[in-house]
């Protein structure tokens, strides 16, 4: 049997699953873009309690280190982003896409965002076990926002004064901040000042997520297994010798490439503004596993900093839903007026 007939054969089994079980009546008797919406919020909703779970996948493999984990980590991503790609026959398609690329000066171009990659997915797995958790989680708070101030400066977005709002709060948290500890964590300023220039770069390009990630991935491979053999061979011969250790890795990387797919679907399917809104739970998960399961320090001083900064995220919650509110509207004037 082809894999596009198991495909075919998998999907019929799990329709007529789905057909037999007690759901909800607004996914048997909703219409096509209620169930896509309800499966949209369901792959969000999972993508990020995914990457909740991998924030604190570190702490359970001691002895070995943040930096070790990131390592192994990439290894995994890649053999279980591959071999996903060749079971579901897609991995021709991504090749293809990259085999226009000829010039030095355009592989430099493609390649120029992959440290900031790297380096994002360094400090994920290093950050909790060693005290930044509550930092870097921070940072993800203060992302979506800085996407907003990159638009505008880039892009020339206009921002709503609810937007214009949430700045000006981010900007009061992260000032209060700096004034009562004469510092501000660099966890936080690599996140949010580097993984947007990630994103826009990637935009800029023309790339989509999955190449994107199979390029970073396939370039990091060889500079992982080379770290692992010349700087960390106890790392190896940990690993090696205990079934434990083989587990959870294996585990680690199906998790993070579930993540990323459940993360990159969602995207597809829901509204800008609906998963703009989604990807809020990711920080404030990553938030409450680094105080409660990592034990990394909250002082009670740092609730007026960081209350202002979530201030500002409400702020762009309420964007959305305005958005989202004037987007129904339109849609139903328009439907009245093709009856009419």
């Amino acid at each position: 049997m082809s894999i596009s007939m198991f495909s075919n054969v998998f999907a019929n089994t799990l329709a007529t699953t789905a057909a037999r079980l007690p759901l909800p009546a607004i996914w048997t008797t909703g219409s096509v873009q209620q169930r896509t919406l309800i499966l949209g919020v369901s792959f969000a909703i999972l993508s990020n309690v995914l990457f909740g779970v991998l924030y604190a996948y570190s702490s359970f493999l001691a002895p070995l280190s943040g930096t070790q984990v990131f390592i192994w980590r990439m290894l995994a991503m890649w053999a279980a982003l591959v071999g996903y790609l060749m079971v579901s026959g897609r991995l021709g398609l991504h090749i293809d896409k990259l085999k226009v690329i000829r010039d030095a000066k355009q592989w430099a171009w493609l390649l120029l965002p992959t440290p900031i990659f790297l380096s994002q997915f360094w400090l994920f797995m290093w950050a909790p076990v060693n005290g930044q958790g509550v930092q870097t989680a921070m940072g993800y708070f203060l992302f979506p926002l800085m996407m907003v101030v990159f638009g505008c400066v880039l892009f020339g977005e206009k921002l709503s004064r609810l937007q214009w709002l949430a700045v000006a709060f981010a900007a009061l948290g992260v000032g209060s901040e700096v004034i009562r500890t004469q510092s501000v964590s660099w966890a936080t300023l690599w996140v949010c000042g580097t993984y947007p220039i990630y994103y826009i770069l990637r935009r800029m390009q023309g790339i989509g997520a999955v190449t994107g990630l199979l390029v970073d991935l396939t370039i990091s491979a060889p500079f992982a297994l080379a770290y692992l053999f010349f700087f960390a061979p106890n790392s190896v011969a940990l690993v090696g010798g205990s079934g434990f250790f083989i587990m959870m890795l294996i585990g680690l990387g199906v998790l993070s490439v579930l993540a990323m797919k459940t993360n990159i679907d969602a995207s597809q399917m829901l509204p800008v503004n609906v998963y703009g809104m989604m990807s809020y739970l990711e920080p404030a998960l990553l938030f409450i596993l680094a105080v409660t399961v990592l034990g990394n320090p909250f002082e009670s001083a740092m609730i007026y900093s960081y209350g202002l900064i979530w201030l500002g995220i409400a702020c762009l919650i309420a964007h959305g839903v305005r958005q989202l509110r004037q987007a129904s509207r339109k849609t139903a004037l328009s439907i009245d007026e093709q009856m009419a």
